[in-house]
């Protein structure tokens, strides 16, 4: 049982299905660790997946937390100008801070010092271990099955699919491990590597790294958080280092219903092509020294209606040849089955 009491700073972005991912990751996987919301622009006595939303760090006090998380995961990863003065008005109030952002915030002398004189720790996730290197081969010698969620975009749900499908497979007594590459992922499972910070010729090295430990922590199965996608104009350099070092056996697809171009690129349009085509893009890409095959397809169906989300788990089915399911809506057995059959 963990003794983090989190209050969640999601100001502006609670209702933010997409720049406030990492407050509804947290929600999702780690619900009961969560004490309150802080986000001003909702009325007071509003709640968010049963957690309370309070206007202020004081208001949060009595639900005693002892952490506050930045919860948002805005463009380029910096924080909005007025936060600074937020995570003061925390440290003053003796709340350690974990910060998934680009800006680190222990690398601000004045944040430095004030978090020394209240006593609290300024922990930012993104932040990468020191020690890193290339890739060395010991991802080719890692003992387990490794499954790297890929995606047709960036905020689709690899990583809800990974922990919905490690989930599962727990549920079954096999050893399987949720394997974080994100800030959000780190928040949830409290380990891991942000490998989208990591310098672009460590991030293979980071990426080996991160299923070695994985193993080491008892996984025969790893489920491997995926980032971004090898068909976006900005983030498909990490998406395939992490891709190369991982060195996944299995692929599991996942795309979002409906969405047909790249969202959030300048240059645009950037199209989406059909599911086929990035079977073999996936498939084409692996490294030679492990081809990496795609198993399923995980769609997110959230747009869609219960009916018209099983037409397009059918349709998906009889495109790619493959199962197709959307974990989070049907449950995770179909991809888990499939990725077992293939082991």
């Amino acid at each position: 049982m963990s003794d983090t009491r989190y209050l969640i700073l999601a100001e502006g972005f609670s209702g933010d299905p997409h720049y406030g991912k990492t407050m509804r990751g947290v929600l999702r996987y780690r619900r009961d660790d969560v004490a309150a919301i802080l986000d001003t622009t909702r009325s007071a006595g509003d709640t968010e997946g049963g957690v309370p939303v309070v206007q202020s760090v004081v208001d949060s006090l009595r639900y005693d937390p002892n952490t506050a998380l930045v919860g948002v995961a805005t463009q380029g990863g910096r924080f909005p100008p007025d936060w600074i003065d937020l995570i003061r008005d925390c440290i003053e109030h003796r709340l350690d801070i974990e910060n998934g952002l680009h800006v680190f915030l222990s690398e601000d002398p004045n944040l430095e010092e004030l978090a020394h004189r209240y006593g609290v720790e300024l922990r930012d996730l993104r932040k990468p271990p020191p020690e890193l290197s290339t890739a060395t081969g010991a991802n080719l010698q890692v003992p387990a099955t490794i499954v790297l969620t890929v995606g047709s975009d960036c905020a689709i749900g690899k990583m809800t699919v990974a922990l919905e499908l490690d989930r599962e497979a727990r549920s079954r007594d096999i050893r399987s491990v949720f394997v974080p590459t994100g800030q959000t992922g780190i928040a949830i499972a409290g380990w891991g590597i942000s490998v989208d910070a990591v310098v672009a010729d460590f991030i293979a090295g980071a990426a080996e790294r991160l299923v070695v430990e994985g193993h080491e922590r008892g996984g025969e199965l790893l489920w491997v958080e995926g980032q971004g996608s090898l068909l976006h104009p900005v983030y498909s350099g990490v998406t395939l280092g992490l891709y190369h070092g991982s060195t996944p056996h299995q692929l599991v697809l996942c795309h979002e219903s409906g969405r047909d171009e790249i969202e959030g690129a300048g240059g645009g349009p950037h199209p989406i092509p059909p599911l086929s085509e990035l079977v073999a893009l996936h498939e084409r890409m692996s490294l030679p020294a492990r081809r990496a095959e795609v198993v399923a397809v995980a769609l997110n169906t959230r747009r869609l209606d219960d009916e018209a989300a099983r037409e397009a788990i059918s349709a998906a089915e009889a495109e790619t040849g493959l199962p197709a399911d959307d974990p989070v809506r049907f449950g995770s057995g179909k991809i888990v089955d499939a990725v077992i059959g293939k082991g």
